[in-house]
């Protein structure tokens, strides 16, 4: 039997760098092309720089809502008139043809695609300090002190659900929390059930010279 993928939830707050350490795994480590970034279905009109199936998946408001009538997503939003959602038959696909898929998104979605798919595997990456985050959030020079208050407290509140995840990587020197994140990913790909799955003909065959 082929091997089967796994499916990645990964969370942090805002200002963590989750998105560059994903980008980073798939562009230095990705040698074998077995591993995916799940890419969100929106109705919303392109941007000039955005790619259709690259950015995102592009569609009609009737091909959304006809998605939605056949149960095709984890989970979807509506965020100022467009639709937002991540599908389920997309990534079971992938999975099932063995690609490793990662899922960036926050602790709701994260919830409810662990109530969906119980063998996801979730990592929560932490900044490492408090004072650390805000200092990043500052950094990027974009927001005003208003806006990086309102970050630093839904920041905050996302933290809060750290424990709701199999793995937490602090992410204080990038290249060390690139190592644990790829670490994850490779051991998992050697737990039992995947070798049951993947080597069920020679695990048989040493039982059976076992009884011999």
């Amino acid at each position: 039997m082929a091997r089967k993928g796994t499916l990645f939830i990964v969370s942090a707050p805002s200002g963590a760098g989750k998105t560059s350490l994903i980008k980073a795994l798939l562009e230095r480590f990705n040698y074998d092309d077995t591993m995916r970034l799940s890419i969100s279905h929106t109705t919303r009109q392109p941007r000039p720089a955005e790619e259709n199936h690259v950015s995102y998946h592009f569609v009609s408001i009737e091909e959304f809502e006809s998605l939605i009538e056949r149960n095709a997503f984890y989970e979807y939003a509506k965020v100022f008139d467009n639709y937002y959602g991540t599908s389920k038959e997309i990534v079971q696909e992938q999975i099932n043809q063995g690609y490793d898929v990662f899922l960036d998104i926050d602790w709701q979605g994260a919830r409810i695609i662990k109530e969906q798919s119980p063998d996801a595997i979730g990592i929560f990456i932490l900044p490492p300090s408090i004072e650390e985050l805000k200092n990043r959030l500052v950094s990027r020079g974009q927001d005003s002190d208003d806006v990086i208050a309102g970050r630093m407290d839904k920041a905050l509140r996302e933290i809060s659900h750290y424990n709701e995840y199999d793995y937490v990587i602090v992410n204080d020197d990038f290249d060390t929390s690139l190592s644990q994140l790829r670490s994850i990913v490779l051991s998992s790909r050697s737990t039992l059930a995947k070798a049951q799955a993947e080597y069920g003909n020679l695990l048989s065959s040493f039982s059976a010279n076992e009884t011999k």
